[in-house]
């Protein structure tokens, strides 16, 4: 399983999310939870940029479901998710419509119903929403 995010504003949300999505498999990107990674995200100095791309493209080849928090814009995540539809990955987006930002036509539009799933949510519900998601996959 592939969690992704951008920007850390939203960390005590993604670690409420990653110890969730634990209950259902491995999380190849638990990392994201942690409290000490930066605004800027992982040191690409330290592994290099291609380290970092390969290594996440390898994360989702070997996931069997995507889950990504686009409340906060991103590239990267935006990037993801378009690698991760091309490979006919089950990926489901949780957006936080109480952040006040708009979530991109781009990530909106291309649900499917099937293999694509945007979903807003409260903070308080997103527990929920995830025990929902993984109930349904199990019973396709």
């Amino acid at each position: 399983m592939h969690g992704i995010r951008g920007g850390r504003q939203d960390v005590v949300i993604y670690q409420k999310i990653v110890q969730k999505l634990q209950q259902y498999g491995e999380v190849l990107t638990e990392h994201v939870s942690h409290c000490d990674l930066s605004e800027k995200g992982e040191d690409a100095v330290q592994s290099g940029d291609t380290f970092i791309h390969d290594r996440d493209m390898e994360w989702l080849m070997m996931s069997d479901v995507i889950i990504a928090e686009v409340t906060q814009p991103s590239l990267g995540v935006g990037y993801e998710l378009g690698r991760a539809l091309d490979m006919h990955k089950k990926i489901l987006c949780l957006f936080r419509p109480s952040s006040g930002k708009s979530l991109s036509a781009m990530i909106r539009g291309a649900v499917d119903g099937s293999l694509f799933q945007v979903r807003d949510y409260k903070e308080e519900e997103v527990e929920g929403i995830l025990e929902e998601y993984f109930n349904g996959l199990v019973k396709v």
